[in-house]
């Protein structure tokens, strides 16, 4: 299996090749700039030090821009599960979208098209676990919105792409807006960490909370992203733990 690109290399990378062995995420960011050539540039400029793998253009092109046995700048601090500093063990793919700044688009029916190309052959090629098909927000919520609640994560999932639980959205969604104990928040939370989620200690606790429900609901409850934990966020915790 293959995927037709075009190449636009950066030359912001680790020079030192990496095994293939120790790949095993996948990590989805937009690229919240103003426009598409804006960021092409800047993923390609020596002196951003930002990179990708893999851009996806409004148009389904996917282009090369480091190959996938060196280290692509695109993570920075993040965290998921074990490991930290995703960069050494991930491919990073940046998708054309204007982002949360600069008026959040849609992504393009061509976009989501290559999504899916480039997830399957990646999956794949380096025996990638759903469960590490991930967006920039679940491994540094802190900080990262993208790809953002209109990323197809449902419709990846349909097809064996991503992590995503099986709960009935009309069952479920009565469950909205109903507050938590604060003992089943306590839970919520745990329930997040077991999926892989950074445990938020320290200072900011009340902030990075809010940060990283926030994350949850950009994938997992999209339609409302309100960083409020309430009983459906509470539910589809539960429900994901056990899959």
């Amino acid at each position: 299996m293959s995927i037709k690109t075009s190449i636009n290399y950066s030359p912001n990378f680790s020079t030192t090749g990496r095994n293939k062995k120790k790949i095993k995420y996948i990590v989805y960011h937009y690229t919240g700039m103003s426009s598409e050539n804006k960021a092409i540039k800047r993923l390609t400029d020596v002196n951003s030090n930002v990179s990708c793998h893999y851009f996806i253009k409004r148009n389904g092109q996917i282009i090369l821009m480091v190959p996938e046995l060196f280290e692509a700048w695109h993570a920075g601090k993040s965290n998921w599960k074990k490991d930290i500093s995703l960069n050494k063990n991930s491919i990073g793919i940046e998708i054309s979208n204007k982002g949360h700044d600069f008026g959040y688009e849609n992504f393009s029916k061509p976009q989501i098209s290559s999504i899916i190309k480039l997830s399957k052959y990646l999956i794949k090629k380096y025996k990638i676990k759903i469960s590490n098909i991930l967006g920039h927000s679940d491994i540094a919520f802190e900080r990262k919105k993208d790809p953002g609640e209109k990323f197809p994560w449902k419709a990846l999932a349909k097809k064996k792409l991503s992590y995503w639980h099986d709960l009935k959205k009309n069952k479920i969604k009565k469950f909205r807006k109903i507050k938590l104990s604060n003992h089943d928040e306590a839970i919520f939370l745990k329930n997040l960490y077991k999926i892989g989620y950074k445990n938020i200690k320290g200072l900011n606790f009340g902030k990075n909370v809010q940060y990283l429900t926030k994350a949850f609901q950009r994938r997992f409850r999209q339609e409302l992203v309100d960083g409020k934990i309430d009983k459906e966020c509470f539910l589809i915790s539960k429900n994901l733990i056990k899959l």
